[in-house]
């Protein structure tokens, strides 16, 4: 009987995968929600929120750097979620609860932490209804997507 001896290189799991789907379908599903709820010129808030009140003018410049921005901080979280996973391992094991509960999180941080930053210092008050639908987008359609993805393309 032999046995095959598998490379450390090949032992460990690439996130590489995992962080492009995870991410590029997160940052799909999200901006999709948001075209629904805000209409088609979505991205160039997001632009604004860089840039300030020169985000507010009709560009097709605009319009790619909302987008951009907007990948890149599906990317970001996909990176940070599969990076964590690495060190803590229920991450992937419990992925349901986890990606539900990264998606809480995400939405808290965008919401306390990004948005007071960006260029129009965005604050409060928060109404009920976009509470429950951002926390819930940000649950099912950016932290359920990212776990999943990690979940399935890493193993």
């Amino acid at each position: 009987m032999s046995t095959v001896s598998i490379s450390k290189a090949a032992q460990k799991t690439s996130l590489a995968l995992p962080i492009l789907v995870g991410g590029g379908v997160a940052g799909l599903l999200d901006m999709t929600s948001a075209y629904i709820s805000f209409g088609r010129y979505m991205p160039i808030g997001i632009a604004g929120g860089l840039v300030g009140a020169a985000g507010r003018h009709l560009s097709v410049d605009q319009y790619i750097l909302g987008l951009c921005i907007h990948y890149f901080i599906a990317f970001s979280a996909a990176t940070v979620y599969c990076l964590a996973s690495k060190k803590l391992g229920f991450l992937r094991d419990h992925f349901f609860v986890c990606g539900l509960f990264y998606g809480i999180g995400f939405f808290l941080f965008m919401q306390l932490v990004v948005l007071p930053l960006s260029a129009y210092h965005a604050m409060g008050p928060y109404q009920y209804h976009a509470l429950v639908q951002g926390l819930l987008a940000h649950m099912f359609l950016i932290g359920l997507p990212i776990s999943v993805s990690l979940r399935m393309l890493s193993r």
